[in-house]
């Protein structure tokens, strides 16, 4: 269905948790709002881990991050476990275990939720629609209509059209390859380093039912193997009924430089707003999404600076974001050693530093 008008006072391209989240705290800020997506159905198909902290773990990650249950409300229809262990598992599989606070979600239903939230503030959405091209206050679909903005924000992940044509910047892209899988699974959540996932890591994360099973890797550490053949090794490890098979791909190399050019904003996955020692990205997303809406919006009544969107960014999530980052490098390091090396450095002296690196925490505090 085609927007009744033309000319807004933003354009989101992209209506994921980055997306929807901006459009919702636009309009909530006043000003209207369209956000354009090239799915006819927002949240499909499935293209993640579906794992997120639950509020309470959030509050303790990102501790400078304000009004954390206005920004996450997860409906419960959009989760499908809440689990309370975390175990990273060495090669030798034997495994660190760790209090951790997660809830597994459904995430077409969280991201439909998203849609419905922003709707509700005054949002409107134009699916099934790509954009082709974005010039100045113009954006241009690929079916050669076109819509004016006087903010236009790229939130359709690494390869959003804002981002490939205004930003000249390269990430470190992970793809990741997962099955929804049928059948019984203990309600852990388990994240696996070494070998078996080069550069990355591969994950079992428990549903209601079931559970996301997969894992993502640095293809230029691939040995000469595809993703699939790891994936498919990895997945056989495990006894159920395959429901879903499905694909994506995470920048790892944190947040870019600046997120704002003139009148153009990226947010979420365009903006590298993923932790890149553990692929956290959803909530990252939204905190990034809440700031830049706020921000569009009131540059749009008062004519707030749109580098605030910067600034209130490293005061939110600065210190984190660079933790990640360093947790990464050395991580990056420590799994191209060969499992022998990592089983002996998982061990129970080192598990609270390994702790803090995967939860973007200064290794010595």
């Amino acid at each position: 269905m085609q927007p009744p008008r033309t000319d807004w006072d933003a354009i989101v391209i992209g209506g994921g948790p980055a997306g929807s989240t901006t459009a919702r705290y636009i309009a909530e800020g006043g000003a209207d709002v369209l956000v354009i997506d090239g799915r006819d159905s927002i949240g499909s198909p499935l293209q993640c881990g579906e794992l997120v902290p639950s509020n309470d773990e959030m509050r303790r990650l990102c501790p400078d991050v304000p009004e954390i249950d206005d920004l996450l409300r997860t409906p419960d229809s959009a989760v499908s476990m809440r689990t309370s262990e975390m175990r990273l598992v060495p090669p030798s599989g034997k495994p660190l275990c760790y209090d951790f606070e997660g809830m597994v979600l459904n995430r077409v239903v969280h991201d439909e939720a998203l849609v419905e939230l922003a709707e509700s503030k005054g949002a409107q959405y134009l699916v099934g629609s790509r954009v082709e091209s974005v010039d100045g206050e113009t954006v241009r679909l690929r079916d050669g209509s076109e819509y004016t903005s006087r903010v236009v924000i790229g939130a359709g992940g690494h390869n959003d059209p804002l981002r490939k044509t205004k930003w000249e910047v390269k990430s470190l892209i992970i793809p990741v390859k997962f099955v929804l899988m049928s059948g019984d699974f203990e309600d852990a959540l388990e994240l696996h380093f070494g070998s078996m996932a080069p550069g990355g890591y591969a994950w079992k994360f428990p549903k209601l039912g079931g559970a996301n099973i997969g894992l993502g890797i640095q293809t230029a550490l691939a040995r000469g193997k595809s993703l699939n053949e790891y994936s498919e090794e990895f997945i056989s490890r495990y006894d159920g009924r395959v429901e879903f098979r499905g694909a994506g791909s995470l920048p790892m190399s944190g947040s870019i430089s600046s997120f704002v050019k003139g009148n153009h904003l990226l947010v979420g996955d365009a903006a590298g707003m993923v932790l890149p020692s553990n692929g956290a990205g959803i909530t990252i997303a939204m905190i990034g999404g809440r700031i830049a809406g706020q921000v569009v919006a009131q540059h749009l009544r008062d004519g707030t600076p749109l580098s605030e969107y910067e600034v209130r960014w490293e005061e939110q999530m600065g210190k984190v974001m660079r933790n990640s980052k360093r947790a990464f490098r050395l991580g990056s390091l420590l799994f191209r050693a060969p499992d022998w090396l990592l089983n002996l450095a998982f061990n129970r002296l080192t598990k609270p530093l390994i702790w803090r690196a995967v939860t973007c925490r200064p290794l010595l505090s």
